[in-house]
């Protein structure tokens, strides 16, 4: 929180530029919903913000233990802003164990709301605690803030029908209102909400509309905090209609215009598996925009459903995460084999394995480009964050389509679960692509190919263009073939295919200096923490440049000469080093620096700013 001095109590708010709040405790105590909730308020109250949801690994661990803890961390910003923040500048902390994870990550100074009605000897001992922070100094530096939530609750809903556990689940709502007076932060929204998601229990809107105002009214009656802060709202976003978009639902409405773009049904073919699964959930409500959804029973059969979809003509969408891909591997070879457009979704976790299922990691890059048996290549691309995520799914669709070949769309858990404001585009100016189907026989073969190396695209049971379809490899006329030199031909044809999307893509931008001693390089999630070191390391007076690339493979123009620009390029990732090797494989002649990380969390802008500090001594 950018603040030069202390809020006085009586007087106005401060004025602060920006602030990062983390909200923590056990996965039943609501904490999504109200890092959800604040983020709504934030954003309609004209903030630029970014959030970092932070789930448990475990699906059901023990309340109360570490390994339950559940968070959320929210940034909002008079100024542009591309992080949740390093540091939260506030940490709301429902028992011991959320403070003991999170305490480490809390600046200096900053402020702890600490529900001490949790803080009992129980808590205490399934937190791993032999001591209680509130009263072992362990606290010192830090402006403590200790409310008995519990007690507050429960009376101010002394009169409300139900039942004490009900009462208890409301108290993430006193919290909320807490925050919300802190940081000038308006009900209406939040009581609104309540309204609508609790309208068929009445009982249930009192109560957590009480509490919420309970929580707010107490930031001034009881005095808890010297007085109040606001942060204005942004000038720094470009014109025009803002909606907070979460990264999965910007896919999900990606996938429905892409197909509308192409002119096509789309099938979605899917398989529950976090952090994929709204997707499946959310384009289940897009039926009258000609959306089909199979929840499949298997991660084999959810993709070659959707095979089997574009087969018959719809645009064919399959979701998943590492996991699931791994299951999906032998189809993808299918669906190259067959040339058909299929976009398979995956919004990559931390592995191996099942790994850390709701943490963090882009370490699925060597399994989209190379991960399938067999000269199998697909093209790849990478969104970057939740407000680009539309864009790049409706590339992927659009690929899929004018190529005839499965696409491959990086997401990963950071922005499938984050929120961002987005610019809702104008969707008369998009771009269509439309396919035009193989209706009427020629004197060209099934496998000829057009101007993008495609072949035509051919609904079953189009009169006279009826042809054999599977996996053994066929020659250009669709049937069954082992003959060396076609399989050599149909081999370099589909490579061919793929390496010539590269001619067609724009040449990605340089932000900054266009040559010198340092190129920052990121792909994915990391674009938020690298565009952020890029401006640290400006400000100090070094001359650097910033990148950032959709298309992993191909890869685009024009980065060969970009790279010999720069003495270093670094190359930061949340895996062991991917995208370095195929850089390397790709631009041997230029120096790419690696910079790793995978504790199954994003990176912090101190953690790059140190790495460009060391190079550009």
């Amino acid at each position: 929180m950018t603040s030069n001095q202390e809020p006085t109590k009586g007087q106005k708010p401060q004025i602060v530029d920006r602030v990062v709040i983390r909200f923590a405790g056990d996965s039943g105590d609501g904490i999504q919903i109200s890092g959800n909730q604040f983020t709504m308020t934030s954003a309609l109250a004209g903030n630029d913000l970014a959030t970092l949801p932070d789930f448990p690994a475990e699906i059901r661990a023990p309340l109360g233990t570490r390994a339950g803890v559940s968070g959320f961390q929210i940034q909002f910003s008079s100024k542009d802003i591309h992080t949740p923040g390093d540091e939260p500048d506030v940490l709301v902390a429902m028992n011991p164990a959320a403070l003991v994870v999170n305490l480490k990550s809390v600046k200096r100074g900053g402020i702890l709301v600490l529900n001490t009605g949790n803080f009992k000897e129980l808590d205490l001992k399934k937190a791993k605690l032999e001591t209680n922070p509130l009263d072992d100094g362990s606290l010192e530096g830090y402006r403590v803030i200790p409310v008995d939530v519990n007690a507050r609750v429960k009376e101010a809903l002394a009169d409300s029908p139900l039942s004490a556990k009900g009462k208890e689940r409301c108290k993430n709502f006193y919290t909320l209102g807490l925050m919300y007076w802190l940081y000038s932060r308006p009900l209406e929204p939040t009581l609104d909400w309540l309204a609508d998601k609790f309208k068929k229990n009445p009982d249930l809107v009192e109560a957590n509309q009480t509490a919420l105002r309970a929580g707010y009214n107490a930031g001034d009656i009881h005095e808890i905090f010297n007085g109040q802060y606001e942060v204005p709202k942004t000038s720094s976003l470009p014109p025009g209609t803002y909606r907070n978009v979460v990264g999965n639902h910007a896919v999900a409405m990606g996938l429905v215009a892409g197909a509308r773009l192409a002119g096509l049904k789309l099938v979605l073919g899917s398989y529950p598996i976090t952090p994929a699964s709204t997707v499946l959930e959310l384009l289940a409500n897009y039926k009258e925009h000609g959306i089909t959804t199979i929840q499949a029973e298997d991660e084999i059969a959810a993709i070659c459903a959707a095979i089997g979809a574009a087969y018959g003509g719809a645009l064919g969408v399959t979701a998943t995460s590492g996991p699931g891909m791994a299951l999906k591997t032998e189809a993808i070879g299918l669906a190259v084999a067959v040339e058909l457009p299929l976009v398979v979704l995956n919004v990559q976790r931390a592995g191996p394995s099942t790994g850390l299922p709701t943490k963090v990691e882009q370490s699925d890059l060597f399994q989209a480009v190379w991960g399938r048996n067999g000269d199998t290549p697909v093209p790849v691309v990478a969104i970057a964050s939740a407000s680009d995520a539309f864009e790049v799914t409706v590339e992927a669709c659009r690929l899929a389509v004018q190529y005839m070949t499965p696409v491959i769309l990086l997401s990963d858990n950071f922005i499938a679960n984050g929120a961002q404001p987005w610019l809702l585009p104008d969707m008369d100016s998009l771009p269509k692509f439309p396919v035009n189907f193989k209706t009427t026989p020629d004197d060209r073969d099934i496998y000829s190919r057009d101007e993008n190396g495609a072949r035509p695209w051919i609904i079953p049971g189009t009169p006279e263009l009826m042809y054999r379809i599977g996996g053994l490899e066929r020659d250009q006329k669709g049937n069954v073939s082992g003959d060396p030199e076609n399989h050599q031909a149909m081999s370099h044809a589909r490579d061919e295919k793929i390496r010539g999307i590269a001619k067609k893509l724009p040449t990605p931008e340089v932000q900054g200096e266009q040559q010198g001693d340092l190129l920052m390089l990121g792909w994915g999630s990391t674009i938020g923490s690298l565009t952020r070191c890029y401006e640290k390391a400006t400000e100090k007076g070094h001359k650097v440049g910033r990148i950032h690339l959709r298309h992993i493979w191909p890869m685009a123009p024009g980065l060969d000469e970009i790279f010999a620009r720069y003495k270093t390029i670094l190359v930061p990732e949340l895996n062991m080093g991917q995208l370095v090797v195929l850089l390397r494989s790709e631009y041997p002649q230029h120096k790419f620096v690696s910079l790793t990380k995978v504790s199954g969390q994003p990176f912090l802008t101190s953690e790059i700013d140190a790495e460009v500090d060391r190079l550009l001594a």
